[in-house]
């Protein structure tokens, strides 16, 4: 007589059921999307705009991560530093955004009709936008920070030059003084755009700019 069927599950039966359980539950964890990698380049731009509104000294490490999207190793890693992300930015700016001297300095127009139309260029820029007034390079000469004031002094003392040797071409003698008067203007035009003035206003001043600059190339 053969002995009756359990009903109970083989014993092996359930402990491969088991195991098969536990190593899907303990299996490679859900795949997840890669994280797209960093844009340098358009974290510059982003950057330049934050230190054309803010100034460099008002703009800290944790605004800048924040408005990138990274923490803080990433933004070294990115740039080396604040003041690196800076240098970049100011390259941008230079390059795209600041006054078109070399083509409003020309040698085969008059000189005083260069520096005026370099003046009205300037107060027209300066003013052009409500948030990133002034010009960058300028006012970050004036940072609290001496890298950052040191890489934008080097912007100006570029542009300084080439002011000088554009007046030295038909002035050679009083180069330099015209030169001084040129940028000193240009920087207060800058300064007082960032500080509200407004746009008619500059556009005045650098009206009357131009002309004590043309009176000046016929006194000794």
């Amino acid at each position: 007589m053969n002995p009756p069927t359990s009903n109970k599950p083989d014993a092996a039966a359930v402990l491969s059921a088991e195991r098969e359980i536990t190593c899907k539950s303990l299996g490679d964890p859900p795949s997840r999307k890669p994280r797209r990698a960093f844009d340098r380049e358009a974290g510059v731009l982003v950057a330049k705009n934050l230190f054309h509104e803010r100034g460099y000294d008002a703009v800290g490490i944790a605004e800048l991560t924040r408005a990138l999207g990274i923490n803080p190793p990433s933004l070294y890693a990115a740039y080396g530093s604040k003041a690196g992300l800076f240098e970049r930015c100011l390259a941008i700016y230079v390059k795209e955004a600041n006054l078109p001297a070399d083509k409003l300095l020309t040698p085969d127009r008059p000189l005083a009709d260069g520096i005026k139309d370099l003046f009205l260029h300037a107060a027209t820029l300066y003013a052009k936008s409500k948030t990133k007034r002034g010009c960058m390079a300028a006012e970050g000469m004036r940072s609290a920070d001496p890298q950052a004031r040191a890489l934008a002094s080097a912007h100006g003392d570029a542009a300084a030059s080439f002011v000088e040797r554009y007046i030295s071409l038909t002035h050679p003698q009083r180069a330099r003084e015209l030169a001084d008067y040129v940028v000193t203007t240009l920087q207060g035009l800058s300064a007082a755009a960032r500080a509200g003035l407004s746009k008619a206003r500059l556009m005045s001043v650098a009206k009357l700019a131009g002309h004590a600059f043309e009176t000046f190339l016929h006194t000794v």
